[in-house]
């Protein structure tokens, strides 16, 4: 029997989806999907419920926090965040309802939407707020050695928050404006603003947004004037070069 929650999670789908990897949030959305997930009941501090997968396991989700809980499975045995944990957090979210195609699907890399298109002020101011939230993730690590692991999973949700948006983008010369403009914000913040990017998390993502901007190019040529706005900076590790050099022949031609 499936029972209404009556306390809400303190977290949204849009945290589910960002701040889990990949393979374990697709497999979670394969098993709700599926009506993987039954006996659903609502604890005083979290959910619970039965996870069919290769046998029944019984499963336990915080209500503050949607990758904390336990589970039966060999991962959840093991203190490690597991698709039935992830499917358990989607319901209590959803109260069973569907999942959206656009929520089955996330941007874990930036893409080129191969549209073009132009946007509105509105749109505009839009997407720079969207930005700015999506930035916040990627903040100074001032912590200790003991929460270095959810430092770098804040990194990669600021990322793969920012790789949605990009790749929705249309292509345009404001948009193209757009990323430059958001990288030299994420340089900053490799460069004097207190990022540990030891793992590569930002700085991937950084080179990944260059391939979107070349590939912009390709469908929309005066997109290179855009990378005017590069000249004279000296950034972390160079990602800027191959797009002055686009600009510099343009410039020569002309």
């Amino acid at each position: 029997m499936n029972l209404s929650t009556s306390i809400n999670p303190q977290y949204n789908l849009d945290k589910i989806k960002f701040a889990t990897d990949k393979s374990t949030y697709e497999k979670a959305v394969g098993l709700y999907d599926s009506g993987k997930v039954t006996e659903f009941e609502t604890k005083f501090d979290g959910f619970s419920a039965i996870v069919l997968g290769s046998r029944p396991y019984r499963v336990f989700v915080e209500s503050r926090y949607h990758d904390y809980g336990n589970c039966e499975c060999y991962l959840g045995q093991n203190d490690a965040l597991c698709k039935h944990m992830i499917a358990v957090a989607i319901y209590a979210v959803l109260d069973g309802k569907p999942l959206k195609q656009e929520d089955k699907e996330v941007a874990y890399s930036p893409k080129c939407s191969g549209k073009l298109g132009e946007i509105s002020r509105e749109q505009l101011e839009a997407i720079e707020k969207s930005f700015t939230i999506s930035i916040k993730y990627i903040k100074p690590y001032r912590g200790s050695s003991k929460t270095w692991f959810a430092y770098q999973d804040s990194l990669s949700e600021g990322c793969n928050r920012l790789s949605t948006i990009i790749s929705e983008l249309p292509v345009s010369i404001k948009t193209t404006n757009l990323i430059v403009k958001l990288l030299l914000r994420l340089d900053k913040k490799l460069t004097s603003g207190g990022v540990d990017d030891s793992d590569g998390t930002v700085g991937g993502f950084i080179q990944e947004a260059v391939d979107v901007l070349i590939e912009y190019t390709k469908l929309k040529p005066t997109c290179v004037e855009s990378f005017h706005l590069l000249l004279g900076r000296d950034t972390s590790f160079g990602w800027e070069e191959p797009l002055l050099k686009m600009y510099e022949r343009i410039e020569i031609n002309n």
